[in-house]
């Protein structure tokens, strides 16, 4: 079983430790660019409209993939986090939308 130079132990930890140095070297790598460029009013607007650019494409291919049920249950998940603040409530809310409706036939 442990013909090679690695054994999977050590490729785990490898593969592990590199995703640590790479993801570490882009968040330290962004502060430092960042540190570099003059933060001019049309810069500031754009990066204070990404991360709600960021939530629309991540959710946008979702619900168009989805479907209907899909979609409600992002609008309920929403709805309940907009009014009650509590993450889980709004995944378990959405999670019954989808079991009630799945259960009701709707594909």
């Amino acid at each position: 079983m442990t013909e090679g130079a690695f054994t999977a132990d050590t490729m785990v930890l490898f593969a592990i430790l590199g995703m640590a140095t790479v993801t570490y070297a882009l968040r330290a790598g962004g502060y430092w660019v960042m540190g570099r460029v003059t933060v001019t009013p049309k810069i500031r607007r754009g990066l204070e409209a990404l991360p709600g650019a960021i939530i629309v494409s991540t959710i946008l291919p979702i619900i168009l993939q989805g479907g209907l049920v899909v979609g409600l249950c992002i609008i309920v998940a929403a709805a309940v986090q907009l009014r009650l603040k509590k993450e889980y409530v709004a995944v378990f809310a959405a999670a019954a939308v989808a079991a009630a409706l799945r259960a009701g036939g709707f594909q």
